[in-house]
């Protein structure tokens, strides 16, 4: 039986377990932080291949290079995905549509933070827009500003966070709000559609005033079929960034359909909300990576 090693332990790891091992592959647990390691002597289980990087890029890093296993979405692919601001960039330079998007490198004064705000939401045709860091993940850190004295508040933070010297990354995004946009995460494996769910926020919660569809922020994600305008889409997103298992996140208005982010590490949803052959296609490109 093939060993596929996990670095995440939550719902992934439960999910994938069986289904996997019906298909002759064994999940192994792998703990790539909060634990010591001994790097002359690590005591990691042997394994086949990997699927997903872990998340914290340094102990990833010193976990692989004990472990010396191919993997599915590697380091490279995870930095590809998680900098929002160059796989933007690649997918529009590839005529792909995103939103509207500012890249701010930090550190920038204040005038030139809302000029450029004021710019975008002049091409946009927006008030609202969306600052949020360049390379966070679950909704951290991203904000919903109207006005010139809400932006500045918000960067206000983020300069505090950037200023302190450690910070690898330093910049962020303003990008415009499309507001009463469907949310939808699409599932590509070894560069095909393979599924997808819509994250909803309850009645509740909208009337409440959020607006993140974030699953970890309380959204629910339910299963749905994409039409073919967005299989491609997504596709096509996969295949211009180069990584075989992705999940795009895609915002759906009446007129737009973009690609908002993508995810190198997604959480694997239940079995019931993908096609019918996702385990199958999931489970050939682990054995074609490890080979």
């Amino acid at each position: 039986m093939l060993r596929l090693a996990v670095a995440t332990q939550q719902e992934t790891f439960e999910r994938i377990r069986d289904p996997l091992a019906d298909r002759g592959i064994e999940v192994v647990a792998v703990q790539a932080s909060e634990r010591t390691l001994s790097l002359a002597d690590p005591a990691l289980p042997s394994v086949d291949a990997g699927l997903v990087f872990p998340s914290r890029l340094m102990e990833g890093g010193a976990v692989a290079a004990a472990l010396d296993v191919p993997w599915v979405n590697d380091r490279e692919a995870i930095l590809t995905s998680r900098n929002k601001a160059g796989a933007l960039a690649a997918l529009a330079a590839a005529d792909l549509p995103v939103p509207e998007t500012t890249l701010v490198s930090n550190p920038v004064d204040d005038d030139a933070v809302t000029a450029a705000a004021e710019t975008l939401q002049a091409h946009a045709g927006t008030d609202s827009l969306v600052v949020k860091p360049n390379s966070t993940t679950r909704g951290v850190g991203v904000a919903r500003v109207e006005d010139p004295d809400s932006l500045l508040g918000v960067t206000d933070y983020l300069d505090l966070v950037h200023d302190f010297r450690a910070t690898g990354d330093r910049s962020y995004l303003l990008q415009e709000y499309l507001p009463d946009a469907r949310d939808y995460r699409a599932m590509i494996v070894d560069g095909e559609y393979a599924g997808a769910v819509e994250r909803r926020l309850p009645a509740a919660e909208t009337e409440a005033g959020k607006w993140k569809h974030n699953v970890h922020r309380g959204a629910v994600a339910e299963g749905v079929s994409l039409p073919p305008a967005a299989r491609e889409l997504a596709e096509r997103a996969a295949d211009v960034l180069g990584i075989d298992y992705l999940g795009v996140d895609l915002l759906e208005t009446e007129d737009r359909l973009v690609v908002n982010e993508t995810n190198a590490r997604p959480t694997v949803d239940d079995a019931t909300k993908y096609e019918p052959g996702f385990y199958d296609r999931l489970a050939a490109l682990i054995r074609k990576t490890a080979e």
